[in-house]
């Protein structure tokens, strides 16, 4: 049982809903002067604790974000730092204008002009809050230009200021913070790839919201989770039964490699391995059968005849043995389009399906969504944009709101959709959005997808056994995956993680969690 912290950080809102959760609270009769000012007390002190410097420059905005901003600056001033405003505005809310007066009174500093500035250790972004829907324009976009070119740590409150709160697109300019502290509850737009640029390093700063008042107005289901450490591990097939054996752990059949595309074999084979799969049987073409039996030696490689491009040309599975003998098939990465043939013929299977690189290629050609509704079983799709640009045309344009194309997708053609990028969406076709808030730039190498692809196929075999949530199981695998990048990362430094490095991480992020 997940505690309530941990549900929280889990829950995701977009602005309407952060709206409403907050419209309940004062409903219930939460003054919003008590909760500013609880709210600010977090803040500032969670500041200390980031940059314990001398002089701090808040930056004012006309909202209650701008309050809040007003209310950290007198608590910085009483804790003794050198503290300067930056009120570019002549109208406030209610609230916030006497927050305004009130440090002034106090003899804090308030400058209206850039050029009046005095320099600082770092600033705190108070300009807007979230729900912001209009691009910013001059004189604050020239201001906060600026800022971001004077080169001084930025800690935003909330949200950067200039970023739309569920896309996290730019609207004009935006801060490009150092941190962000997100308040409540986590706000969409923060896990969109192109705000990454802007959020810095974003942490939650939790103020006690009931869970009632988000589940009354989200449901008991949220539509948008982040994946946390301790989802994902209550999800892993952990621990193991004391009584049990290889098959009851999985049969996973992995359909990969070509002669011109060996690695993309061997390495989805290994992430398939570190899952830890009961067994693990890999066809491939006769040519690289040895090549996988020397990297592979407990797993069941299969010698498939091939074409004479080098591609599988027919399944060839071991006598008595059909499809229907493995828990879940993953098929596609090092494939070549030339096996064509062989991805129709276990899309035609009743196994839970993995598809990603030329799997999904093939796909594309096949007219994605009636073929996947036409299948019995669940399919898990691992497009990058480009893929699934491909894959599903006519969706909304996953680069600009990724969250509700993948969406989209799964709804449409009854898959689990993983779009692969810095912050990995998963969607199941009930339209439930599972976002890695973790990952590494140093997965942008060759291979690292194939071995996502394996560790998905041995996750899902095992999952098929014990009747786990598939689009969970996804989740953890894509989590597992970027842990690991991370963990690799930080003893190699980003430049060090090559795809097969990588799975070697892949029981060290277990060990380091479990």
């Amino acid at each position: 049982m997940l505690t309530r912290k941990e549900q929280i950080s889990q829950v995701v809102v977009t602005a309407a809903q952060m709206r409403d959760i907050e419209g309940r609270i004062f409903a219930a009769g939460m003054p919003v002067a008590a909760l500013m000012e609880k709210v600010a007390g977090l803040i500032a002190k969670r500041i200390e604790d980031i940059y314990p410097s001398s002089c701090v420059g808040i930056l004012v905005g006309p909202g209650h974000n701008g309050g809040d901003a007003l209310v950290v600056a007198r608590e910085l001033h009483f804790q003794g730092l050198n503290v300067w405003l930056y009120v570019p505005f002549s109208k406030f809310k209610e609230l916030t204008s006497q927050h305004l007066q009130y440090a002034q009174s106090l003899g804090i500093p308030c400058y209206q002009e850039i050029e009046q500035l005095p320099d600082c250790d770092f600033l705190v972004d108070g300009l807007f809050g979230f729900g912001l829907e209009r691009a910013i324009a001059d004189p604050i976009a020239s201001a906060i230009n600026h800022f971001n070119d004077w080169g001084k740590p930025i800690i935003s409150i909330d949200v950067p200021s200039g970023l739309h709160t569920d896309t996290g697109e730019v609207l004009g300019t935006a801060i490009r913070a150092t941190y962000t502290l997100s308040l409540g509850l986590w706000k969409l737009g923060l896990l969109q790839d192109q705000a990454l640029e802007y959020v810095g390093k974003a942490e939650l700063i939790d103020f006690d919201i009931p869970l009632a008042d988000v589940q009354a107005v989200l449901g008991d289901t949220h539509k948008i989770k982040r994946i946390t450490t301790a989802t994902a591990l209550s999800t892993l097939p952990l621990p193991r039964p004391p009584v049990t054996h290889k098959y009851k752990e999985g049969h996973l059949l992995l359909i990969c490699g070509s002669r011109r595309y060996a690695g993309g074999a061997i390495l989805t084979a290994l992430g398939a391995r570190g899952s830890g799969v009961g067994m693990l049987s890999v066809a491939v073409p006769e040519s690289l059968k040895q090549l996988l039996v020397s990297h592979l030696p407990e797993a069941l490689i299969i010698g498939c005849p091939e074409t004479e491009t080098g591609a599988i040309a027919q399944l060839q599975l071991p006598e008595k043995t059909d499809l229907n003998a493995f828990s879940a098939i993953a098929c596609g990465p090092g494939l070549t389009t030339d096996a064509t043939p062989i991805v129709e013929e276990v899309i035609n299977s009743d196994r839970p399906l993995i598809l990603d690189a030329d799997g999904l290629n093939i796909l594309a050609g096949l007219d994605t969504i009636p073929t996947l509704q036409q299948r019995q079983a669940i399919t898990v799709l691992t497009p990058h944009t480009g893929e699934f640009q491909r894959l599903f045309p006519h969706l909304p344009d996953a680069k600009r709101d990724r969250i509700a194309a993948v969406r989209e997708a799964a709804i449409q053609s009854g898959a689990v959709v993983l779009l692969k990028g810095a912050r990995t969406a998963i969607s199941n076709p009930h339209g439930i959005v599972w976002i890695n808030p973790e990952s590494t730039p140093a997965l942008a190498r060759g291979g690292s997808g194939d071995v996502l692809t394996g560790l998905i196929g041995g996750l899902l075999a095992q999952a098929a056994t014990k009747e786990l949530s598939i689009e969970d199981i996804v989740a953890t695998a894509a989590w597992w995956h970027a842990q690991a990048g991370i963990l690799a990362a930080q003893e190699r430094t980003e430049l060090g993680v090559d795809a097969f490095t990588l799975t070697n991480y892949l029981m060290s992020v277990i060990r380091v969690v479990v």
